[in-house]
């Protein structure tokens, strides 16, 4: 069966749309705090969801081979996450951890975050952004193995639903060598960790000088 070709609707449609939501929910469309809202909403659309007009794949055409046989792994951590789900077009909002195992050749660190950056200007579940980014970084450099975690808070359960707002949800997404290597695995999430325990000691040691200093003012 032949796929149907999504038409575009005008700029002037989407206002439309949400000048009709608008009414839906019992406002007011014509009043002056929302006349222009029509046009923020249909701009905005345009930023959060400006993925769809870039190639991720195009990011990771140039590649460089002099590694003076590296071959370990390599991490980008913490990447920023803010994206949609599809089921309600609410944001959902956290981190991601990408590695890979490199077969001879890299590409230059922002790169994956600038991969991440284009998928998560879709919208989709975490589940299937998780894998994205780890099949575009296997089917175009071709490496030993990739690895992905993505932590993040959807605003779909923490301000509507079931309201659980401390509520996290974590992906994870490995081929090659991170998928048949449990030491691998292991070495990636505990990078991943490291950052976290990092932190929790620095506010903790703050937090104890501080009742030291405390207790020692008279």
């Amino acid at each position: 069966m032949k796929k149907k070709k999504n038409i575009k609707p005008t700029r002037q449609e989407a206002e439309a749309a949400v000048k009709t939501l608008l009414s839906f929910v019992g406002e007011n469309a014509d009043r002056p705090g929302l006349q222009e809202t029509p046009k923020r909403v249909v701009r905005a659309y345009e930023d959060w969801f400006s993925g769809y007009n870039d190639d991720p794949k195009e990011v990771l055409s140039k590649t460089f081979d002099e590694l003076e046989g590296y071959d370990e792994i390599i991490m980008l951590r913490d990447i920023r996450i803010e994206s949609h789900c599809e089921h309600h077009i609410a944001p959902f909002i956290g981190s991601a951890h990408v590695a890979y195992l490199p077969n001879k050749r890299v590409v230059g660190i922002s790169k994956l975050a600038r991969i991440t950056r284009i998928y998560m200007k879709r919208m989709q579940i975490q589940e299937k952004l998780t894998a994205q980014i780890a099949n575009c970084i296997q089917d175009v450099l071709k490496p030993k193995g990739v690895a992905v975690v993505v932590e993040a808070q959807h605003q779909c359960m923490t301000t509507r639903g079931v309201m659980k707002e401390n509520a996290t949800t974590i992906t994870n997404y490995f081929t090659g060598s991170f998928r048949d290597s449990q030491s691998l695995q292991q070495r990636f999430l505990t990078y991943i960790n490291q950052q976290k325990m990092s932190s929790r000691h620095y506010f903790t040691t703050r937090f104890m000088a501080f009742l030291i200093i405390s207790a020692a003012d008279p």
